[in-house]
Formats: C-alpha cells, structure tokens, sequence
C-alpha cells in the first residue's frame, strides 16, 4: 500500500452553476450546467474535462462566461441532488 487516497467528504464542498459557451463546427453551443466541487479553479478542471472527453472540444474552444455559488436545493442536477441528499 504504497498510495493511501483521502475520501473527499461533503463539508468543503459545494454547488457551483457555470455559464458558457464552446464551439461546435462554425457555431458557438451556450451551455448552463450545475457541479459540485471544492473551488472555482477544480470547477474549471471539470468542465473542461468533460467537454473535451465527451465532445472531443479543445480547451481553448469552451468558454466559461460566469462561475457562480448556488444553494444546493435551487439544483435539479442528479449531481447535485445525490452529493447533497442527507443534508
């Protein structure tokens, strides 16, 4: 056991919602998603980790208009709910 890995519990965590936009061909795709995570630069990594694994989008194609802090409950993200459920 060379690597112990630390669970990440849900106290520092939090709900964030991003504004953006990434290119698509010759047109520009809005996008509204909700997250969780523990600051606005590991929201970052999220996004444009899942933009370029799941659209194949370079970084420099996904613009990010807004990061913004949101109440949990204000969320319909299955993400959102399931990380914050027993809360």
């Amino acid at each position: 056991m060379a690597f112990i890995s630390k669970l990440k519990l849900g106290h520092d965590m939090q709900a964030y919602r991003i504004d953006g936009a990434l290119r698509q061909g010759k047109t520009n795709q809005k996008f509204c998603i909700d997250l969780v995570a523990e600051d606005e630069n590991q929201v970052r990594e999220k996004v444009y980790s899942n933009f370029g694994s799941r659209h194949g989008v370079k970084r420099r194609y996904i613009t990010i208009n807004s990061i913004e802090t949101i109440d949990p409950s204000e969320s319909s993200a299955p993400v959102v709910v399931a990380h914050f459920r027993d809360k």
